[in-house]
C-alpha cells in the first residue's frame, strides 16, 4: 500500500482545520431561537376531600379554594424583528396568564399574545424590543427525504440546544384528526421544551 504523509494539523497543531461545520450557519440563526415561560394560574378546591385536605386541616385549618401558579416551557422563532413578532406552537402558550420570552444574550421580555389558533396549533406573540434578530422563511414544499435539517430549541430547559438529522417523511397525518395536519418527520432529536423551536435547512432558513 501507498505511504500516506502526515497530515498539516500534526505538523501544525494550531493550524485551522477545514472540516464540514455547521457553526457558521448555527451562530447566524441561534439568536433568533427564544426560550418561552409560561405561567398559569388555576384555582384549586381546598374542602373536604380534596387533595390537600388532610394536612391542611392539621396545618391551616379548615380548607379554603386558593390559587396556584403553573409554569411550563418551550420555545420560539423570532420572525418580524421589527415588529418583535415570534412564532411558536399554541400548545405552549395555551391558557398562560403571564409569558416571558428569553433571549441568547439573556434578556427577559414580557410577551403578549396576538394570535392563536389550535387547529394548526399555532401562536404569534409580540415583544417590545430592539436589536432583534429573525430568521428567513424557508420553503418547506421544497423539502425532500433525505435533506439535512437541524432543530434549535429549548429541551428540558437547555438553551439554544442543536440536532441535527434528516427529513425522514413528509406529510405524514393521522397525528390529530380534527386538526390541520402536514407534518415533517426528522430524526433530529426534540424533546419537551423544543416545541415551537425552530426547523431549519442548511442555509438557515425556516422551513418547520
Amino acid at each position: 500500500p501507498a505511504a500516506c504523509p502526515a497530515g498539516p494539523a500534526l505538523a501544525q497543531p494550531n493550524a485551522p482545520r477545514h472540516l464540514p461545520t455547521l457553526a457558521p450557519m448555527i451562530e447566524t440563526v441561534a439568536p433568533a431561537v427564544v426560550n418561552i415561560a409560561v405561567t398559569t394560574n388555576i384555582r384549586t378546591p381546598g374542602g373536604p376531600g380534596s387533595q390537600d385536605d388532610l394536612l391542611r386541616r392539621f396545618f391551616e385549618g379548615p380548607g379554603e379554594d386558593r390559587d396556584r401558579e403553573i409554569e411550563g416551557a418551550g420555545s420560539g422563532v423570532i420572525v418580524d424583528p421589527a415588529n418583535g413578532y415570534i412564532l411558536t406552537n399554541h400548545h405552549v402558550i395555551a391558557n398562560a396568564d403571564k409569558i416571558t420570552v428569553t433571549l441568547l444574550e439573556n434578556r427577559s421580555l414580557t410577551a403578549r399574545i396576538v394570535g392563536s389558533d389550535e387547529a394548526s396549533d399555532l401562536a404569534v406573540l409580540q415583544v417590545e424590543a430592539a436589536n432583534l434578530t429573525s430568521i428567513p422563511f424557508g420553503d418547506s414544499s421544497s423539502l425532500h427525504v433525505g435533506d439535512y435539517v437541524v432543530a434549535i430549541g429549548n429541551p428540558f430547559g437547555f438553551t439554544n440546544s442543536v440536532t441535527s438529522g434528516i427529513v425522514s417523511a413528509l406529510g405524514r397525518s393521522g397525528l390529530n384528526n380534527l386538526a390541520f395536519e402536514d407534518f415533517i418527520q426528522t430524526d433530529a432529536s426534540t424533546n419537551p421544551g423544543n416545541s415551537g423551536g425552530a426547523l431549519v435547512d442548511l442555509n438557515g432558513k425556516l422551513v418547520g
